[in-house]
């Protein structure tokens, strides 16, 4: 689920957009304490940032600045400025675009969708695994379905990567095994078992019964 942080001080029209991006399955964190923006930045680690020019305490191209000192996250600004040289410089500060109010719901997540699936589609395909309704998080080794989420060990993350690596089919032991071999600690059968049962729980307790296959004599898949 992409996050979005949502910067705007007009309570009426963030409630609007924040509830709109919802419907679309959009996170949506709406900031409200204007002067610790870049905490709440830092928490919520957002996708993309949606950002009103006029702001109490600073205004939106300050925040456009601070944001691009740390993160490339796009950023679409929000405002109901008209002239040319407000544009001009909500780019040059970094912005990625430009909605002027008021604006039609469905061009703004139209905007959004677009902006995200430039920026995070073929990054997401080198961050994440995902196969029926589960996910496999390979920058953190964790495994996600719906809104649950559990941790995995170094050992259940290699047998699910590989498996869903070659989902629909069968990935013998032997390969498995190989896989999870290292300089330290050479993995026996009986080892495998043990982190394939780990694993099949883990995934069981998300609310995903029987994901992971056996096939006698043959080895495990992920249908």
């Amino acid at each position: 689920m992409f996050r979005i942080l949502l910067v705007e001080d007009d309570e009426k029209i963030r409630t609007i957009v924040a509830d709109m991006l919802r419907k679309w399955q959009y996170k949506v964190l709406e900031v409200t304490a204007f002067d610790g923006l870049m905490d709440e930045f830092a928490a919520f680690e957002p996708h993309l940032v949606l950002l009103d020019i006029n702001l109490p305490v600073m205004d939106g191209f300050y925040w456009c600045q601070q944001i691009r000192a740390v993160s490339k996250v796009p950023i679409i600004f929000l405002s109901s400025r008209n002239q040319n040289m407000d544009v001009i410089m909500a780019i040059n500060m970094g912005g990625d675009d430009f909605v002027q109010k008021p604006f039609d719901l469905g061009v703004l997540v139209a905007k959004v969708s677009a902006l995200l699936r430039r920026n995070y589609t073929y990054q997401d395909e080198q961050l994440q695994l995902a196969h029926r309704e589960l996910t496999l998080n390979l920058s953190n080794s964790s495994v996600q379905v719906g809104e649950q989420s559990a941790e995995l060990s170094r050992n259940e993350f290699i047998v699910l990567q590989a498996m869903l690596r070659s989902r629909g089919k069968i990935v013998s032991r032997e390969e498995l095994m190989q896989a999870l071999w290292n300089d330290e600690q050479f993995i026996d059968d009986n080892t495998l078992t043990v982190n394939v049962n780990r694993l099949r729980r883990k995934i069981a307790m998300l609310g995903l019964e029987d994901y992971i296959v056996t096939r006698k004599g043959m080895g495990y898949l992920v249908e």
